[in-house]
């Protein structure tokens, strides 16, 4: 199997770009192993390193995050080699000319044999805190750096905006993952539907992820069905009868030409029990007036509403009076803005280090962040909880082995649920002003000030 695409005059078959286990080593950016051979070429490749993933600033109106992609980082953390024929690869590129042979011999014999601190998932956190911090010699530490900044951002974000969602909608409602098609890839949309349920959604639409999940995957129909039988029998309800000999009681999609027209002759059929409505979908128009009307014809359907829904979307429809009792939510969950998280050295043999560019100052040494009732405080990883706070970040990897098995998405679910259920109601408005951030320990100043400037 090549390791890189080709072009067709080479002969050869191009690679179809699927990421793998098998692959995860070349699935990084140049930079990462670049610093790696310039590591070992300069003898400090097996210096003892420091870096934290956290994010300085959030996207607009956000006022926390939950921490998301953790199973994916050990998972990869775990598995990652370098074949053969990767090597070879790297060598064929001509970039590498001047490396140094230890670095060919470090790459063929690779296990990452770090430590791994995090923030379980589904824990809410705030700027500058860390996610997750990586101890291992400097040039493995650094090596891993593209791939986890692309699990744990992106699902972070997914989780966040996921969470958003359901304290908009409420406990009661149906939240539906339908992002599939809209997702930025198809392994983003496995992360999407992962992230997604994680962070209090009910099911998705994605049969892989729930599958894998261990989920029952959820759907109504398209419109192209409504379409399709309208087309040969120049009649909507038609499409409605057979989906309904196949699927009783699944959602039937109501929008494609009248809404309030067709839902009339479901009520009228349901009434001379020729059929059963198991639901209710409305996808385009005025949502919160439409579902008021479905109500009032079909009082006992359950309604679920679609279409580039938010939660500041959901927040509108509620308050114009909108009764859904579901929502299926696609476009703005798994596509938009992106999480900045950022990998940073904090420490290299025992000496704290810190960026001080403008505007990209971050805190020196290995931290820690600690959550009590005032808040949360972030000092360093030597320092004690005081009394009536505890430490957030644990460790879940430790010389490369991982010390706990993969947690079940329920239990993060709950967990997302308790920590934003615990967040103050500032940080929890959908146009958060000011994210809260978390105070300084003494020590930990004092440290950043010790540093020069």
């Amino acid at each position: 199997m090549p390791v890189s695409p080709t072009s067709p005059a080479s002969g050869r078959t191009a690679s179809p770009l699927e990421p793998s286990a098998a692959n995860y080593s070349l699935l990084t950016d140049l930079y990462q192993l670049t610093m790696s051979a310039c590591y070992c070429g300069e003898n400090i490749a097996d210096r003892p390193a420091s870096f934290e993933l956290f994010a300085r600033r959030f996207p607009e109106g956000y006022g926390y995050a939950i921490a998301m992609g953790l199973e994916q980082a050990l998972q990869y953390l775990t598995a990652l080699r370098f074949s053969s024929e990767q090597v070879a690869a790297l060598k064929q590129t001509g970039l590498f000319d001047r490396a140094p042979a230890e670095f060919w011999t470090r790459l063929a014999e690779f296990e990452f044999g770090g430590t791994v601190y995090a923030l379980p998932e589904g824990t809410a956190f705030f700027p500058n805190e860390p996610i997750a911090r990586i101890d291992a010699p400097l040039w493995q530490a650094q090596l891993v750096e593209t791939y986890l900044l692309n699990a744990i951002n992106y699902q972070t974000l997914i989780a966040t905006r996921a969470a958003r969602m359901r304290d908009a909608a409420g406990d009661r409602a149906k939240l539906l993952e339908f992002g599939t098609r809209r997702a930025s890839s198809p392994q983003a949309a496995l992360w999407a539907a992962r992230a997604a349920l994680a962070a209090g959604f009910d099911a998705t639409s994605n049969v892989l992820a729930a599958l894998e999940l261990d989920r029952q995957p959820s759907g109504t129909m398209a419109h192209a069905l409504v379409l399709a039988f309208n087309a040969i029998e120049q009649n909507e309800q038609s499409a409605f009868s057979a989906f309904y000999q196949y699927f009783p009681g699944a959602p039937l999609l109501v929008d494609t030409f009248d809404t309030i027209a067709a839902v009339r002759e479901l009520a009228r059929l349901q009434a001379a029990g020729k059929t059963e409505v198991g639901g209710i979908r409305i996808d385009s128009g005025d949502l919160a007036t439409l579902s008021r009307q479905v109500r009032e014809i079909l009082p006992d359907a359950p309604i679920f509403i679609s279409g580039d829904l938010d939660e500041w979307e959901i927040a509108r429809t509620i308050a114009a009076g909108g009764v859904a009792d579901g929502y299926g939510i696609g476009t703005r969950l798994v596509a938009g803005s992106a999480f900045g998280g950022v990998y940073k050295l904090v420490e290299l043999g025992g000496i704290p280090v810190a960026k001080r560019s403008p505007g990209k100052t971050m805190y020196p040494g290995c931290k820690q962040v600690f959550r009590g009732a005032a808040g949360d405080r972030l000092g360093l990883m030597s320092e004690a909880a005081d009394e009536g706070e505890r430490g957030l970040l644990a460790c879940v990897m430790r010389g490369g082995e991982r010390l706990a098995p993969v947690e079940d998405i329920s239990a993060i679910a709950a967990r997302t649920a308790a920590s934003v259920a615990a967040l103050p109601r500032a940080a929890r408005e959908l146009d958060c002003d000011r994210p809260a951030r978390p105070a300084i320990s003494e020590e930990l100043q004092a440290l950043a000030d010790s540093l020069p400037q």
